[in-house]
């Protein structure tokens, strides 16, 4: 293609759309948005400078994906309902066929437009809530992780579309098995389009030129960021400062907004902490052969006739494969990473998980109670989530819904539980405080293979013993009676650990409103 050059509408400087099929470029002197028409170039307005994201795509780079070569030619960056960005880039292939990859979280997805026909045409905004289930033409099944109305912030070169500043971007994300992945835009004008593809790699990008490594992102090799509280002037360290947009001051519990390390006062938080805090921030520890350093500590909560429960978490941070939490409740630990929501069925009273069903053990409204630390979405005191937890010990399935007027979001992750003293040795503390009760995900108790061995070993002792006797291979014979008593013995064993373990799942399920101990509970 040849490429056209022509002058801005707005400044008068040299403006080239690389892409034929381009319908607006951002001038780079001026950073007006410049569309043409059939007979002239028109001036859209200008747009903010882009937010310093320290991605790993440039515009300029060459690239190569399935054997075929590709620029970038242009980028856009949208304000989440949420308050980040994500950066979407546009892809020029052989033909000027375009290919959209969007990164947002450490995660790259590639989609290409795939146009269906009239008579499946796709479903309104309005009726794609977190959850529901969409099926494809060719019969693949996506589900719904998130619908809300974004901002298009900024741009940079040529965009394939009529990108207008500040304009409303309506959007759906959905997620399928083996990395599918979807978006849904609506737009007034064009109507409804649909991107498919697939979440990938750095590395099947092949990209050249001035990149960031292949093998982890370009925050992970950030040092933590020494600043200053801009309310008490107190020393606040962020260590993930790229992805932290809100951040407690530990000093004057002053809640700030944080963009790229500039601190910004939004209000001195009136809360105490019912719990200390036992792993400090700032604290490495390796778990599961990767390193995590603590960031964020939060105390949450949920009301059930009147009485408050609450929880704790602790937010960890690691720069290659993002976040994951240590919940602590009752005094009872776990370790908790996301999971997709494709991969987990959802039915009335249970989940199936990786083939294995999970029971609902607990539904209710989560409130945010208390804060300190960084965080990587604008958190707020109060705010409240939808939750649902799954349990089949020492496993637990949760999945959270948020919802507001730009839209609604499902996340779902998984716990493990983790022995006090595992988690104490890989954060290199003393000791933490032992835990009370039964914990949702605890594992029960089990006889111990020796102590197996050893039921058995009786039991055929005392076989062949009363074989003897009964023979009269034994010159002083036992009282049948006294064998009776003690075959009774030793096999009530098992009948009194399956007594025991009854109660200790009884203990587990007193909490839950749908206990199966609990006579007359409903199966819904």
């Amino acid at each position: 293609m040849k490429k056209r050059v022509a002058n801005c509408p707005a400044c008068g400087g040299p403006v080239e759309f690389q892409l034929s099929t381009a319908l607006v470029t951002v001038c780079e002197f001026c950073h007006t948005v410049v569309a043409r028409t059939d007979k002239r170039l028109e001036d859209h307005g200008k747009v903010a400078d882009l937010v310093e994201t320290n991605s790993p795509v440039k515009r300029g780079q060459m690239g190569t994906f399935e054997k075929k070569e590709f620029e970038v030619v242009g980028q856009v960056q949208y304000q989440h309902p949420a308050g980040g960005v994500w950066d979407e880039w546009y892809l020029k292939f052989p033909a000027d066929r375009v290919r959209w990859l969007a990164y947002a979280q450490g995660k790259f997805y590639l989609t290409t437009e795939k146009r269906l026909s009239e008579s499946t045409p796709l479903p309104a905004f309005e009726s794609l809530t977190p959850g529901h289930r969409f099926q494809l033409p060719d019969g693949k099944t996506l589900v719904v992780a998130e619908s809300g109305i974004a901002t298009a912030r900024s741009a940079g070169g040529d965009i394939p579309w009529a990108f207008r500043p500040n304009a409303e971007h309506r959007f759906v994300d959905l997620h399928g098995p083996d990395r599918e992945f979807a978006t849904i835009e609506y737009d007034e004008t064009s109507g409804p389009r649909l991107f498919l593809g697939h979440e990938v790699a750095l590395d099947e990008l092949g990209l050249k030129g001035d990149s960031w490594e292949a093998d982890a992102p370009t925050w992970a090799n950030t040092a933590a960021l020494q600043v200053n509280c801009p309310q008490c002037a107190g020393p606040l360290t962020l260590h993930a400062p790229d992805q932290t947009l809100r951040v407690c001051c530990p000093n004057c519990k002053s809640l700030l907004d944080c963009q790229q390390g500039k601190l910004e006062y939004l209000q001195t938080l009136q809360m105490k902490s019912k719990e200390r805090l036992l792993i400090p921030l700032g604290s490495v520890g390796r778990l599961n052969d990767v390193e995590y350093t603590v960031i964020g500590f939060m105390e949450r909560y949920v009301v059930e006739d009147g009485k408050k429960y609450s929880w704790t978490e602790y937010l960890l941070c690691n720069p290659t494969i993002g976040f994951r939490w240590l919940v602590r409740s009752r005094g009872h630990w776990s370790f908790v990473e996301p999971v997709p929501v494709s991969s987990v069925n959802e039915f009335p009273d249970h989940v199936i998980y990786q083939g294995q069903q999970f029971r609902i053990f607990d539904r209710g409204t989560a409130y945010v109670g208390y804060v300190i630390g960084e965080f990587y979405w604008r958190v707020t005191m109060g705010e409240q989530v939808a939750s649902v937890d799954y349990i089949a010990p020492p496993r637990m399935i949760s999945l959270e819904k948020t919802t507001s007027d730009a839209g609604s979001e499902l996340n779902i992750s998984l716990g493990t539980y983790i022995e006090k003293d595992v988690l104490a040795a890989a954060f290199g503390l003393k000791e933490l405080p032992a835990a009370w009760g039964v914990g949702a995900i605890q594992p029960a108790p089990r006889l111990g293979d020796d102590i197996v061995v050893l039921w058995i070993g009786f039991i055929v002792l005392l076989i062949v013993l009363d074989l003897l006797f009964s023979t009269g291979s034994v010159t002083q014979p036992v009282s049948q009676f006294h064998f009776l008593v003690a075959m009774a013995a030793v096999s009530a064993w098992p009948l009194i650990a399956l007594f025991q373990n009854r109660q200790f799942e009884v203990r587990r399920w007193q909490v839950s409103d749908f206990s199966p101990y609990q006579q007359g509970e409903s199966d819904a």
